[in-house]
C-alpha cells in the first residue's frame, strides 16, 4: 500500500482544512472566546461574599498560600466567613484540617488570590474565569479537529460560551470547573495522539514498500501527547477523585483506537499487537505518570509539620509488607482511607441534592446563592425581589443534548463512527459512575465535567443535519453539489435555530446566573421551568 492509501484507511484521508489561513481558522474562534471571556469576567467580584462551597475552597486556598496545607478554622471565631469577606483573612488555628478533596483545584484558586489579594472577590474567582474562558478555545479547536470543519468548531465554542452551568461555575471558585478543564485537556491530548500515531504508523507501513508487516506490525515509538494526557489525568485526580473513573475510561478508549488501527492494517494478530506494541505503553504513559503527578501535588502536605494525619505513620509503626513504605506515604494512605470513608458515607440531607438520573435534563439545579430584597434595597422597585446565582445548564442545550446522545449511540453502534464512540465515552466517564450512588448526597453541578462533551454531541448532530460541504460533496459523498447546497441551506436553518435558541435561553436566565436583583415574580418564572422538569 502507498502512504496515501494507508492514510486513507487509518485517518480517512488528509484533512481538507489543514491549509486554512490563520484568519479563517483562528480569528472566528478567538472572537467567540473573547465574547465568552467578557461574559465570564463581567462583574466577577459580585457579590463580594463567599458563595456556596466557596466557604471551603477559597479559604483553604488561602491557607495553602500561607502554610502549604489547609488549616482548620480557629474554633474561637464564630463568624469566619464574615471576617474573611471584610478583609481579615487570618481565621485559621494551628491544627491541620481534614479536607476530603486533593489540593490541585485549591492551588489553582490560590493563583488569583496571590495576584489580586485575598480581600478581592475578583481574585477569588479569577482562576475559575480564566479556566472557563480557555476551555471555550480548547473545545473549539478540538471540535475542529474531530469534525474537520472550522464552522463546527466555532459552533461548539459558541454553545459552550452560552451554557449556564459552565458559565456559573466559571464565575465561582468551586473545584469542578478545574476538574472539567483537566479532563478536557486530557481528552484533547488523546485525540491529537490518535492522529499523530496513525500518521506515523502510515509512514512506517509505507516505508516497508510492500514488504510483510510481520505478526505485530511496526512500532509507533514515543508518544508525547499520550504522556501529556497522563499528566493531565493526574492533575484531574488531584482536583477530585472522580478523575480516576475518567482515567479508566480514557485508558480503554486510547487502546481501542490503537487496536482499530492495527486491525485496519490487516494484521492477523492485531489483538496481540495492540497489547504488546501499544497497550503496555499506554498503561505506562497514563497510570504511573498520573500516580506520580498526583502524589507530587501533595508536596505542601509532605513538607508541612501540621498537615492532617501528617505524622500518623510515625505514631503507628508498620508491620509486615507495609513497612516497605516510608512513614510519610503510609500517613498519606491513611488520610485517603479516612477521606474515602467520608465520601461513600455522605448521606446528609441537603435541599438541593439531586439524583444523577435528573442531571441530563437539569431537573434539580443547584442554588449557589439567594437573597430576598424589599423595595428600596439594591434597586428593588417592587414589594419583593430576588438576588440569586443558580447553577442551571441552558435547558435548550441540555435537552437537545439528550437527543443528540441517542443519535450518537446509533452512529457508533451501527455506523462504527469513532468520533461518536469517543464523545459517548467521555460523557459516560463523567456521568455513569454517579449512578451507583443512589443514597449519597450529590448535586447537579458535578455534571459540568462532561458539559464540553455534551456540546460535542450536539455539534456532531448539527454536522449531520448540515450534510457534506457542497464544494467537496461529489468527492466525499457522491452527491451533486446542487443537492448538497440545498441540504446545507436547510441544515443551516435548523442548526442556526438551535444555536439562537440556546443563546436566547441563556439570556432569559442571565439574571439568575449573575445575582441581578429582579422582582420575585420574575425569579419564579425562571425557576418554574427546571422545577417543572
Amino acid at each position: 500500500m502507498t502512504r496515501t492509501e494507508v492514510r486513507e484507511r487509518l485517518l480517512g484521508g488528509p484533512s481538507e482544512i489543514d491549509g486554512e489561513s490563520f484568519r479563517r481558522a483562528w480569528l472566528p474562534l478567538l472572537l467567540v472566546t473573547a465574547v465568552g471571556g467578557l461574559l465570564r469576567f463581567f462583574q466577577l467580584g459580585r457579590p463580594h461574599q463567599l458563595v456556596f462551597d466557596e466557604t471551603y475552597y477559597v479559604k483553604q486556598a488561602y491557607s495553602l498560600l500561607r502554610y502549604g496545607v489547609e488549616r482548620r478554622t480557629d474554633a474561637s471565631i464564630t463568624t469566619p466567613d464574615e471576617l474573611f469577606t471584610r478583609g481579615t483573612p487570618d481565621v485559621f488555628g494551628t491544627v491541620g484540617d481534614f479536607v476530603v478533596h486533593p489540593p490541585v483545584g485549591k492551588w489553582m484558586i490560590a493563583v488569583g488570590e496571590h495576584l489580586f489579594g485575598i480581600d478581592s472577590s475578583f481574585g477569588w474567582r479569577f482562576s475559575a474565569a480564566v479556566i472557563g474562558t480557555l476551555s471555550i478555545l480548547v473545545l473549539g479547536r478540538l471540535a475542529r479537529r474531530l469534525f474537520r470543519s472550522t464552522l463546527l468548531g466555532v459552533t461548539a465554542a459558541v454553545l459552550l460560551s452560552f451554557d449556564g452551568e459552565h458559565f456559573v461555575e466559571s464565575r465561582t471558585s468551586l473545584l469542578d470547573i478545574f476538574l472539567m478543564w483537566w479532563v478536557l485537556v486530557a481528552f484533547t491530548c488523546l485525540v491529537i495522539d490518535r492522529d499523530h500515531a496513525r500518521a506515523r504508523l502510515a509512514d512506517r507501513v509505507a516505508a516497508l514498500a510492500g514488504s510483510p508487516l510481520g505478526a505485530l506490525g511496526p512500532r509507533i515509538g514515543f508518544r508525547p501527547w499520550r504522556l501529556a494526557a497522563g499528566v493531565s489525568l493526574g492533575l484531574a485526580c488531584g482536583v477530585k477523585w472522580s478523575g480516576l473513573y475518567v482515567m479508566a475510561f480514557f485508558g480503554v478508549l486510547t487502546v481501542l483506537w490503537d487496536a482499530g488501527a492495527r486491525r485496519k492494517l490487516g494484521l492477523r494478530s492485531w489483538f496481540a499487537a495492540t497489547v504488546w506494541r501499544d497497550g503496555i505503553g499506554a498503561f505506562l504513559a497514563l497510570v504511573p505518570v498520573a500516580v506520580v503527578v498526583y502524589v507530587s501535588t501533595w508536596a505542601g502536605w509532605f513538607a508541612s509539620s501540621d498537615g492532617y494525619d501528617r505524622h500518623w505513620g510515625a505514631q503507628h509503626p508498620a508491620t509486615g509488607l507495609a513497612g516497605v513504605l516510608p512513614d510519610a506515604l503510609r500517613s498519606l494512605v491513611q488520610y485517603h482511607r479516612e477521606a474515602y470513608r467520608f465520601h461513600v458515607g455522605l448521606t446528609t440531607p441537603h435541599p438541593y441534592s439531586a439524583n444523577a438520573w435528573s442531571w441530563l435534563v437539569q431537573g434539580r439545579p443547584t442554588s449557589f446563592f439567594y437573597e430576598s430584597k424589599v423595595r428600596g434595597q439594591e434597586g428593588c422597585e417592587v414589594e419583593a425581589c430576588s438576588k440569586a446565582i443558580t447553577s442551571l445548564g441552558t435547558p435548550v442545550l441540555w435537552w437537545v443534548g439528550v437527543l443528540a446522545l441517542l443519535v450518537l449511540l446509533f452512529c457508533w453502534a451501527l455506523r462504527r463512527d469513532w468520533r461518536a464512540g469517543a464523545i459517548l465515552c467521555a460523557v459516560a466517564a463523567g456521568y455513569l459512575p454517579w449512578l451507583q450512588y443512589q443514597q449519597r448526597t450529590i448535586f447537579t453541578f458535578y455534571s459540568v465535567i462532561f458539559v464540553p462533551f455534551l456540546v460535542l454531541a450536539v455539534v456532531y448532530v448539527l454536522g449531520l443535519v448540515l450534510g457534506p460541504d457542497p464544494s467537496t460533496a461529489v468527492l466525499r459523498a457522491g452527491v451533486s453539489a446542487e443537492a448538497a447546497l440545498r441540504r446545507r441551506r436547510r441544515g443551516a436553518l435548523i442548526a442556526g435555530t438551535v444555536v439562537v435558541a440556546c443563546i436566547a435561553c441563556f439570556a432569559f436566565f442571565w439574571p439568575v446566573y449573575t445575582a441581578q436583583v429582579i422582582p420575585y415574580t420574575a425569579w419564579q418564572r425562571r425557576m418554574w421551568l427546571p422545577s417543572w422538569v
